[in-house]
């Protein structure tokens, strides 16, 4: 993964950010963004995508990732943000801040998935980038701990969501909290339209954290 970031270098591209988000199923809760810019050398065993790690693996790498990084930026674009703009619009914009609160102003920005966003500085999307990309890998990380994070804080203000567990995704308890309670002011609008209506619980698609 390393060796993908630095096969982008050149005599003009010395410095690397990578971007992805995370929190894009979610029913609830902001979709959350970083961007972590690490020096051609530096090298931390066991990065990899968030998804490809549990919770106490991420949970060690978050504070190596953060020692190690050159610097790093993270975003939160709201729930209410994404009703009004749509989840893709949120997720780039949350990125696009991300990469704005970074101290160091990167040569190459290298972005999880096959969308862009504005920027001056040149970026490049990259397919599958979580599992292919270090910086990206690492970004990944740090914004899947930070939801997670988020979310359990969260779960005390709305228990009956089981939101320490599920972190906003649509499990079958969630949903079916859902269906109970109704949705809180948490909660993302747009994406309850089917949940909220009768008779469609067998067709929705159930997402684990």
């Amino acid at each position: 993964m390393k060796a993908f970031d630095n096969s982008f270098l050149t005599d003009k591209i010395r410095l690397i950010a990578g971007v992805d988000e995370v929190g894009r199923g979610p029913l609830a809760g902001p979709v959350v963004s970083a961007a972590v810019i690490f020096d051609e050398h530096v090298f931390i065993e066991g990065i990899n995508d968030s998804k490809k790690l549990n919770e106490k693996q991420r949970e060690r790498l978050f504070p190596l990732i953060i020692e190690n990084a050159a610097s790093f930026g993270v975003a939160a674009v709201s729930h209410g943000q994404i009703d009004k703009i749509n989840i893709l619009q949120a997720s780039l914009k949350a990125m696009s801040i991300a990469v704005g609160r970074l101290k160091i102003i990167p040569d190459l920005i290298l972005i999880d998935g096959n969308k862009t966003f504005s920027s001056k500085i040149p970026a490049k999307p990259i397919v599958k980038g979580d599992s292919k990309s270090f910086s990206i890998a690492a970004a990944s990380i740090i914004a899947k701990v930070v939801r997670d994070g988020l979310m359990k804080r969260l779960d005390k203000y709305y228990p009956e969501y089981m939101w320490a567990k599920n972190k906003g995704y649509p499990t079958k308890d969630h949903i079916q909290a859902i269906k109970m309670y109704g949705a809180c002011p948490l909660h993302r609008k747009s994406f309850l339209k089917n949940i909220l209506s009768e008779g469609v619980q067998n067709e929705i698609f159930l997402m684990e954290p």
